[in-house]
C-alpha cells in the first residue's frame, strides 16, 4: 500500500490538518482534497472514491472527514485498516470533533500520522504505541531544560545583586 497523504478535512473540502507521505507539491494536494467533496455520491454505503489516479478513502466524523488519499493499486483491505486507526487517533488527541479543537491539535496529530505511516507505508502499530512514542521524553531536552533554568536561575541573582548595588550608590 502506498499511501500518499492523510487529511482531517471539513464536508466543503477544507483540510484542516494535512500531512503528505510521499513528494507531493502543495497545490496538487490541495486540488485533490478540493476534489473529494465533488466526487462523493450521496445514497451510497462505500467508504471510498476512485479518480483515474488516486483512490480516496474516507470515513465521516460528524462535520469532518478523516480522508486517506492511496495510490489506485495499493490493497483496499489494508487501506480500510489504516483509516480506522488514523480515526480512533484523533479522538485520542481532540476532546471535541471540531474544526477548532483540530486545529489547536494539529501537531500532536500530525506527530501521530508519522507514527502510523513511514515513506507512504503503513509501520504495524497500535493506538497505545502511538501514545507512547509521541509521548516520549528526550535526554537531550530535560538537558536543554535544566541548562536554560539554571542560566534564568544566574540571570535573577545577577539581577537582585545589580538592583542591591544601585540601591546602595
Amino acid at each position: 500500500m502506498v499511501l500518499l497523504a492523510a487529511a482531517v478535512c471539513t464536508k466543503a473540502g477544507k483540510a484542516i490538518v494535512s500531512r503528505q507521505f510521499v513528494e507531493m507539491t502543495r497545490t496538487r494536494i490541495e486540488g485533490l482534497l478540493a476534489a473529494f467533496p465533488k466526487l462523493m455520491n450521496t445514497g451510497k454505503q462505500h467508504t471510498f472514491v476512485e479518480t483515474e489516479s488516486v483512490r480516496y478513502v474516507y470515513q465521516p466524523m460528524e462535520k469532518l472527514y478523516m480522508v486517506l488519499i492511496t495510490t489506485k493499486n495499493s490493497n483496499i483491505l489494508e487501506d480500510l485498516e489504516t483509516l480506522r486507526l488514523f480515526s480512533r487517533v484523533i479522538p485520542e488527541y481532540c476532546r471535541a470533533l471540531e474544526e477548532n479543537e483540530i486545529s489547536e491539535h494539529c501537531f500532536d496529530l500530525i506527530f501521530a500520522f508519522d507514527e502510523i505511516v513511514a515513506l507512504g507505508y503503513r509501520e504495524n502499530v497500535n493506538l497505545a504505541q502511538i501514545r507512547t512514542f509521541t509521548e516520549m521524553d528526550s535526554h537531550e531536552e530535560k538537558v536543554f531544560r535544566a541548562v536554560r533554568e539554571t542560566q534564568e536561575r544566574e540571570a535573577k541573582a545577577e539581577m537582585r545583586r545589580k538592583a542591591k548595588e544601585l540601591q546602595q550608590a
